[in-house]
């Protein structure tokens, strides 16, 4: 299937045109995003905790350490809430009622379970490696048995998911037009900066291809 069905738990109500629906969609920015926002309610109390993610075919995984309270709710098999935004830059209209943001977001619902098997746990670590820095993985150390065995990582089923997209310039209402006002976009974007080197580098280790074109 190449889209979610649409329901009233994905379904986009307010400005519903901004509304997707194809996981091509989702995904790019599921993708582009290096964090995300998973919503739990816990003894009836809501708790929204960020996290870093990395997306495996249709499902998310989530890595923490045991004591996590958010990935044992999940490795529970208790139904999560995902979001993810990507800010594009403010829109400025005439009017201050006008005003709004240009944006990507997911929102995904689904429900989780822990890997357990060493070797799929192991894996799924690459997978996460590679989603943030691919090429990190293959350079470094591998954690070893007692650093697995204080890692707890969750693997969540993207069950139900729609993406809301707002591009573009300013609306304003027609008589405002007139207005002596500046209106336009002020575009926002994040920016990857050049490496910075540890301290405690040992010397004549360059800065790997694989950061520098990061």
């Amino acid at each position: 299937m190449s889209k979610f069905e649409k329901t009233e738990k994905n379904r986009v109500r307010t400005a519903a045109r901004r509304g997707h629906y194809d996981k091509k969609t989702i995904y790019e920015i599921i993708d582009e995003a290096l964090i995300c926002h998973v919503g739990i309610v816990e003894d009836g109390v809501p708790f929204v905790i960020p996290s870093i993610h990395a997306r495996n075919e249709d499902k998310i995984l989530l890595h923490g350490s045991k004591a996590s309270r958010l990935l044992k709710h999940i490795a529970a098999g208790h139904q999560v809430c995902v979001t993810i935004t990507l800010l594009d830059g403010l829109v400025l209209a005439r009017s201050i009622f006008n005003h709004s943001i240009n944006y990507r977001s997911v929102v995904l619902f689904g429900t989780g379970r822990m890997i357990e098997d060493e070797q799929e746990k192991m894996q799924a670590l690459e997978t996460l490696s590679e989603f943030i820095t691919p090429g990190r993985w293959d350079v470094t150390r591998k954690p070893n048995a007692k650093e697995m065995n204080i890692t707890t990582i969750v693997e969540l089923s993207i069950d139900s998911a729609s993406a809301k997209i707002r591009t573009g310039p300013p609306v304003d209402v027609k008589a405002d037009y007139e207005l002596p006002v500046w209106a336009g976009t002020l575009p926002i974007q994040q920016q990857i900066l050049p490496p910075v080197a540890d301290p405690k580098l040992a010397d004549g280790i360059p800065t790997p291809d694989y950061l520098a074109d990061y």
